[in-house]
């Protein structure tokens, strides 16, 4: 095997030129800034300006996202191959690796500055999993719903109409007054019976089923509002504790769905930036051994002329 000689400025110089890489990264950056904006003028870009975004990316955006990293890789590798200073006494083989290696690293340069300027928006583009995760379990956790009737209690102690309780629609329909009914309290329903019905609900959600001695006192409570019988009233109970839970069965399950189609929607949008990614490194490699070769011919014409 032949060894190769190298010069006494071959042995002082570093095997890689940041000034190069740095330059070429900065000029990648720079174009990826100025396409994502004209991406988003276009209407071509996947970043939502709102926290939950569940909707994957189309073909569009990933055309727009494959030609973003076609182009700004392309020009960072370029220039990165380009502007390094060649070796007077250095293999072809190792040329060529050295300006493949000056692109990769210009690539990998201008992905991590991007992805520090660009970070809210990736975490826009990525929230809907995690945003939609979180909702799914504060609705399957039983102390949530536990916690949303005394909350609901607390806001009805500052008067009705502030601080709605989803549970406060079902009290009302509870303590409905019958038309015919000759006996029971008048007036509206106090914000304390509210508050206090909405957590005897809430806990019967969180156990999935309401209490025997809870049933019976709303009987009572209710009984004693709208003139019903008893047994009518536990009857009334029933019916609007089933309501209530079937109520809160669709939500898990819409908060499930949405959940699942954030979850595909994000897993989407992680694989086919993975693919532009790649394709970028790739771009950004070959650019720079393209820009290396370029730089190598213009040196050999000028010593020709010369």
């Amino acid at each position: 095997m032949q060894a190769t000689q190298l010069s006494v400025s071959d042995l002082n110089n570093p095997g890689v030129s940041w000034g190069a890489v740095l330059a070429g990264a900065a000029a990648a950056a720079a174009l990826s800034f100025i396409l994502l904006i004209l991406g988003v003028g276009l209407g071509l870009s996947s970043v939502s300006p709102w926290s939950f975004n569940a909707t994957a990316i189309g073909v569009s955006t990933i055309a727009w996202l494959a030609f973003m990293q076609l182009a700004a890789s392309g020009i960072g590798g370029y220039m990165a191959g380009r502007l390094r200073v060649k070796w007077s006494s250095i293999h072809t083989d190792e040329v060529h690796f050295r300006d493949t290696a000056h692109g990769l690293l210009a690539w990998a340069v201008a992905t991590l500055i991007t992805v520090a300027v660009l970070a809210g928006g990736t975490r826009a583009v990525l929230s809907g999993a995690i945003d939609a995760g979180s909702g799914v379990a504060a609705a399957i956790t039983p102390a949530a719903a536990a916690g949303a009737g005394a909350a609901g209690a607390a806001s009805a102690k500052q008067g009705e109409g502030s601080g709605a309780n989803p549970l406060d629609y079902f009290s009302d329909m509870l303590l409905r007054a019958t038309p015919a009914a000759g006996a029971g309290e008048a007036g509206g329903v106090s914000a304390g019976q509210r508050g206090e019905i909405g957590k005897i609900f809430a806990t019967g959600l969180s156990t999935g089923s309401l209490a025997a001695d809870d049933r019976a006192y709303l009987g009572q409570v209710v009984a004693s509002r709208t003139g019903l019988t008893q047994a009518e009233a536990e009857a009334r109970v029933d019916a609007v504790y089933a309501r209530a839970a079937k109520a809160a069965a669709d939500a898990k399950a819409q908060a499930q769905q949405a959940a699942d189609t954030a979850r595909k929607a994000g897993a989407h949008t992680a694989l086919w930036m993975f693919v532009a990614l790649l394709l970028g490194a790739f771009v950004a490699s070959l650019a720079a051994t393209f820009g290396g070769r370029q730089r190598d011919h213009e040196r050999v014409l000028r010593h020709v002329t010369i």
